[in-house]
């Protein structure tokens, strides 16, 4: 994205990206293809408790914090992003797990270091449907946000 926009924005502006290499120790971050929708949910951890000096009111506490985007898009064999994606549903453990990265419109960018990329669907759906590809993209521990400049 070459100019940070300000004020509204179409959603489509958003962009998320995936590392491609081959090995952990290289960094590859590609476009994922054909994204056409996300949602976000932010999975808060929130304590509670009610001490007698606020009469009944309850206290409150975030003390912790999960992210998950799940993502629909169109699946595209030969998209370096797209495959990455794919690839990771034949796979378990660690080894789905990969960098991702939201940026958005304003130039701020997330970063989910070794976030789990839970693959739903790659490609099931009526026979003159284009075929799908669906992932959860979930934080695995804290983001590195890169404020826009």
């Amino acid at each position: 994205m070459s100019t940070p926009i300000t004020g509204v924005y179409p959603c489509y502006e958003n962009q998320f990206q995936i590392n491609a290499a081959a090995s952990g120790v290289e960094k590859k971050m590609v476009d994922i293809a054909d994204c056409e929708t996300f949602s976000v949910s932010f999975d808060n951890g929130v304590e509670e408790w009610h001490p007698f000096t606020e009469k009944g009111w309850v206290r409150r506490l975030l003390t912790s914090k999960g992210v998950t985007i799940s993502v629909t898009a169109k699946r595209n064999v030969g998209d370096a992003g797209n495959d990455a994606v794919a690839a990771l549903a034949w796979v378990n453990g660690r080894s789905a797990e990969k960098d991702v990265q939201w940026t958005f419109p304003d130039g701020t960018v997330v970063l989910f270091a070794g976030a789990v990329v839970n693959v739903k669907n790659i490609g099931a759906g009526d026979s003159t449907a284009v075929a799908p590809l669906e992932f959860d993209i979930m934080s695995n521990g804290k983001p590195e946000i890169t404020p826009a400049a």
